[in-house]
């Protein structure tokens, strides 16, 4: 869920809700938390009250993300249970520090910070790579990675492997959806298929194990990028659970040699 849910929404619906999503039946639940499943069952139509205790065990379970274990509890009658700090705030100091030094490690290398929504939150230089030729209004704050590159003034024109990396991303956000129930995330996956696609789009293709991204540059060349993705372990703060770090790298000598020339003329032309 994007956003906390109202607190008149009932808690056994929200435990409901959230089972379903998960594809579990009361039964697979209730054992996996130590209840009878009778218990479960009246926790969800409101025949029972469940405790702090109780919802702190079925979120948990359920591996309800904590803003919204945070929404349970108020829909319970409880405070929340963790807090949400800006990146700028002084409790966040050890981890701001944490991101600018992974940031400015994988440099020659692009490597890009995001929020639940995929909106931009820092970046290294090397991400300039990405930017040539991408419409200003892109890049007005906050900026979406996702529309930024499948969208048809951003990197998408640029992009070699254009069907194969918006199948990509389309299922890897609707997985997103699916897990979460986040109502922006499905909005945002409803704009992207809304995109102009190439043909092979709408033929089936077989799943890859990696995906790479192939982007063209100004000089005929096309860089190669593998991506992976960086979250922080046993998060106890919204914003902190909420983040996540994609890098790229280079696929191959060219990509490796290119990007690193590139950076190296930034560096000159800024010195």
């Amino acid at each position: 869920m994007s956003e906390p849910a109202p607190a008149t929404t009932p808690t056994g619906v929200l435990v409901r809700e959230w089972r379903l999503r998960r594809r579990l039946s009361q039964l697979d639940l209730a054992a996996q938390t130590g209840i009878s499943t009778r218990h479960l069952s009246f926790i969800e139509t409101g025949r029972s009250q469940p405790t702090r205790e109780m919802l702190m065990r079925l979120s948990e379970q359920l591996d309800v993300p904590l803003r919204d274990r945070n929404a349970l509890l108020l829909a319970g009658g409880f405070a929340p249970e963790y807090p949400q700090h800006r990146l700028s705030d002084l409790p966040m100091a050890a981890v701001s520090e944490a991101i600018e030094q992974i940031l400015r490690g994988h440099l020659p290398y692009p490597a890009v910070v995001v929020d639940r929504h995929w909106n931009m939150i820092d970046a290294n230089d090397a991400v300039r790579t990405f930017l040539d030729g991408v419409a200003e209004h892109l890049l007005e704050p906050p900026v979406n990675v996702l529309r930024l590159s499948l969208h048809p003034e951003g990197m998408a024109p640029r992009i070699r492997n254009l069907g194969q990396w918006r199948n990509h991303v389309l299922e890897r956000l609707w997985h997103q959806v699916a897990t979460t129930g986040d109502e922006q995330l499905a909005a945002l996956h409803a704009e992207l298929r809304g995109y102009p696609a190439p043909p092979e789009c709408s033929t089936p293709v077989a799943h890859a194990l990696v995906v790479p991204l192939e982007l063209a540059t100004d000089t005929g060349e096309t860089l190669s990028f593998l991506s992976t993705t960086t979250v922080f372990g046993t998060p106890l703060d919204v914003t902190v659970a909420e983040l996540a770090i994609e890098s790229f790298y280079p696929a191959d000598d060219v990509t490796r040699v290119s990007i690193t020339s590139r950076i190296n003329s930034m560096r000159t032309s800024v010195g």
